[in-house]
């Protein structure tokens, strides 16, 4: 399963109301001051917030620390911030920290830490620490693997239409990792995330029809799905758009594009698509292969749409 590479999603917080209508108004005034890219004023406003112990202050401090934004950028100063606002109970903090004790920014590496600030954040329902943790149960980082747990916390984030965690819940099913194999099942999680434009669904879905899994075999739907997922720079969709091109299954038979498509695979990174790119040159004509390479490189200025 691919891995959520993990990146610091730092939104403002913002709770109005808590603490009286002269302290929303300042927040605001930090707020909009923040969002023109005065960030000198939002750190002037919010800094007596935050040193005052108010979580969503605390944790905008962390953000621009952790961004450099109005401050030079310093990860451990945002840590300090970040936990502070985490240690009060902000979930967007306690996620943010988990990042940063996953990633070993600004402190040494440490998946125990990350798991623990990670539940933390998705026991209160933030989605994208629920898709971390499931994540690290996945892979055994910080907490001995497990499956079945890692499956329920990405259902959990599935459920609200988080493309990332709907592919990584239909490949568990395919493959009945910590849940009963279940081809349809899995059918419908990857097509709810191919249908957002999630290259690893798309690319998944056509396998899926190239082999019948769960769909009557579909040639034509196969490529389809693996099309658009080589549009986007998938490296194996890339190499088995070009297989069903080299074999005529779903297109016309053209070695031509089977270059083309094995020849990106290849240079992506996917060492089979330049096995069928060296296949093909085999059994086509000077002039065929002229055609491929400039193809190719008409493919790659139009960053391989329309090819």
């Amino acid at each position: 399963m691919k891995i959520l590479i993990a990146i610091l999603y730092l939104t403002l917080a913002i709770l109005l109301g808590s603490a009286g209508v002269t302290w929303s108004a300042d927040f605001r005034k930090g707020y909009a001051a923040y969002e023109e890219g005065n960030y000198a004023t939002a750190l002037r406003e919010w800094k007596p917030f935050a040193e005052q112990g108010d979580a969503n202050a605390q944790y905008n401090l962390g953000m621009m620390h952790e961004k450099g934004r109005g401050v030079p950028q310093d990860h451990k100063i945002a840590l300090k911030w970040f936990k502070l606002a985490a240690e009060q109970g902000l979930a967007d903090a306690q996620y943010n920290l988990g990042l940063i004790y996953e990633r070993g920014k600004g402190v040494p590496q440490d998946y125990k830490k990350a798991v623990r600030w990670y539940s933390l954040s998705a026991e209160q329902g933030y989605a994208r620490a629920q898709y971390n943790l499931g994540s690290m149960y996945e892979k055994g980082k910080g907490l001995p693997r497990d499956y079945g747990a890692a499956a329920k916390w990405l259902r959990l984030v599935a459920e609200q239409g988080y493309a990332r965690a709907q592919c990584d819940l239909g490949l568990m099913y395919k493959k009945g990792k910590g849940i009963s194999q279940n081809y349809e099942t899995a059918i419908k999680w990857l097509r709810l995330s191919a249908d957002q434009g999630f290259s690893d669904a798309q690319y998944n879905l056509g396998l899926m029809y190239d082999n019948g899994d769960g769909v009557p075999q579909d040639y034509v739907a196969a490529v389809k799905w693996l099309r658009l997922a080589a549009e986007q720079g998938h490296a194996y969709a890339q190499g088995n758009l070009g297989a069903m091109y080299a074999f005529g299954d779903g297109v016309p038979k053209d070695y031509v594009y089977a270059h083309v498509w094995g020849n990106l695979g290849a240079s992506n990174g996917n060492e089979k698509g330049g096995q069928l790119r060296d296949f093909v040159s085999r059994r086509m004509t000077p002039p065929q292969l002229e055609k491929a390479q400039n193809l190719l490189s008409t493919c790659v200025r139009k960053n391989y749409k329309g090819c």
